[in-house]
């Protein structure tokens, strides 16, 4: 079996994922300075012995640390903001695929093309090969094109789902009786896994999900396969 001790989290493939990752780093890094400033202020009010016991006000520092906060939450707000747009957006997708959640695995439908349409269940651990993942692997995959705008639309057939692939920066919930929306552009070819992230029931931690990622000629050919 895999070595587990090898994996890590998976890098990044999509651009709306790269811009999530660089806004963590954005906030963290603004999360730091005031963690470091606050703490030296601390420490040296500690460690000063000079006070002043008339002074009752001082209007210009409470005007400088009212005013710094809402300046600091200007820059995270921003672009917060212009992230939310961003992944709401669907510009012209080629490829509409179709998730539907069950108790306890996905069914996947291509809207744009006739008869292509696949349950898909966590492999059996019998069935493996020494080069998959355990509890990762599903014996259909989802099959999409790099490069390409794909819209995905998901809903429930039973209960709440979540299909969340963190790798491509996706993460919506399957909602019985609702259809929601997302949008998925993958950069390179490849295996991206991913789970459903919602509590639906005793089998939730076997809903695996994994998207191969390959060039528009394959999908193609993958296509007429049907």
């Amino acid at each position: 079996m895999t070595n587990w001790g090898s994996i890590k989290l998976q890098d990044s493939m999509s651009p709306l994922m790269e811009q999530l990752t660089f806004f963590h780093d954005h906030t963290i890094t603004i999360l730091t300075m005031i963690t470091v400033l606050v703490s030296y202020i601390m420490i040296s009010l500690m460690m000063n012995i000079l006070i002043n016991r008339f002074l009752l006000e001082g209007q210009t520092i409470e005007l400088i640390w009212t005013m710094l906060p809402a300046i600091t939450l200007i820059f995270i707000a921003l672009p917060s903001l212009h992230l939310l747009y961003l992944i709401d957006e669907v510009n012209k997708p080629l490829v509409t695929l179709k998730t539907i959640g069950h108790q306890w695995y996905w069914s996947y439908e291509y809207s744009d093309f006739n008869k292509i349409e696949f349950d898909s269940y966590m492999k059996p651990m019998n069935d493996m090969q020494p080069y998959e993942f355990r509890l990762l692997d599903v014996d259909n995959r989802v099959i999409l094109p790099m490069n390409t705008q794909t819209r995905v639309l998901i809903t429930a057939a039973d209960v709440l789902h979540s299909w969340a692939i963190p790798s491509l920066g996706i993460k919506i919930d399957a909602t019985p009786g609702r259809l929601n929306q997302g949008t998925l552009y993958i950069n390179q070819p490849g295996l991206f896994f991913g789970q459903c992230s919602e509590i639906c029931g005793a089998n939730h931690s076997f809903m695996p999900i994994v998207i191969e990622a390959v060039p528009s000629k394959t999908f193609i050919n993958w296509l007429k396969s049907f």
